[in-house]
């Protein structure tokens, strides 16, 4: 992926400050502890705002079974932001011959099997199978928050392959779940607003593969499935900093979630990128958050 020269000179600049430390892979890049220290204080303002809600709290690991993966049918719409983890079931001999091609650089992706988990590619993903069954008159609110997978190698420093979601789930009656979206979209942007981020609010899409994503794009956009918080970081083009996205009945059919009458329970979730926000704000106010605005550091320390 195409890095602009605005991307390359701030990523340039993140590292000199060592707010970050790349690995040598794009996309994959070690955090200082100042970075941290913002992630996690803006990382408590959303639980703070989850917990008005009474939202139930599930921590799940960055893998999840690859039966998931493949039955959201999230391979059909996203296979190259996909990853699988393989791993050696082989022989002594070709062990052997594994470490003497990883010694010599040569290809050895035939002597690896597929295992049965894979990256997780939303925070979301792995909650939904636990809700089988009837819900709550009231339905039910969740949050999670982990490392997301998605094969996106760039020099731009907001896009990450590895990345943390904090995602918040709703889960009940369409109008319910449309209207707590709507809640949160109004929220969000009052919290960035607070934090003196230029936020707005626009429709989007997620990047769907190939032609026929280009139709689902599309549609998703001109019926407002989908919509997306973008601040400035780096570049020309603001980038999405939270994203609203409402699956309609998608997997309530899919994981047999049903409200108390016997319907089948929709979807809405939330999800804040916690590093594009904390580099969001290094744009915004500086590489030394002791010189950043007083208000803003009100906000972040609660």
């Amino acid at each position: 992926m195409s890095t602009t020269p605005g991307q390359m000179a701030f990523h340039d600049e993140l590292v000199h400050h060592r707010l970050i430390v790349p690995s040598g892979v794009p996309g994959v890049w070690a955090r200082s502890e100042v970075f941290e220290s913002v992630l996690r204080r803006f990382d408590d303002r959303v639980s703070t705002l989850a917990a008005g809600e009474e939202a139930e709290r599930l921590h799940f690991p960055p893998l999840i079974p690859r039966r998931l993966l493949e039955r959201t049918g999230y391979l059909d719409s996203f296979p190259h932001l996909a990853g699988t983890v393989f791993s050696f079931t082989g022989s002594e001999a070709q062990s052997r011959e594994l470490g003497r091609r990883a010694k010599d650089g040569e290809p050895w992706a035939e002597l690896v099997t597929q295992t049965d988990v894979a990256l997780t590619p939303a925070a979301c993903y792995p909650v939904y199978p636990t809700l089988q069954g009837r819900l709550p008159e009231a339905g039910r609110t969740l949050e999670v928050q982990n490392h997301c997978f998605r094969h996106e190698p760039s020099g731009d420093p907001a896009r990450m392959q590895l990345f943390r979601m904090h995602e918040v789930i709703r889960v009940g009656r369409a109008e319910t779940v449309l209207a707590w979206r709507a809640t949160w979209l109004d929220r969000s942007l009052a919290l960035l607003g607070a934090l003196g981020l230029e936020a707005r609010a626009v429709h989007a899409s997620d990047p769907f593969f190939g032609r026929a994503g280009k139709m689902l794009a599309a549609s998703q956009r001109e019926q407002g499935f989908k919509f997306e918080i973008v601040v400035p970081i780096a570049g020309e083009e603001p980038t999405a900093v939270c994203s609203f996205n409402y699956h309609q009945a998608h997997f309530g059919e899919l994981f047999e979630i049903s409200l108390p009458d016997g319907n089948v329970a929709h979807t809405a979730c939330l999800g804040f990128g916690l590093e594009r926000v904390t580099l969001a704000l290094f744009r915004r106010h500086g590489l030394d958050p002791r010189e950043w605005p007083a208000a803003v550091r009100v906000v972040l320390d609660g």
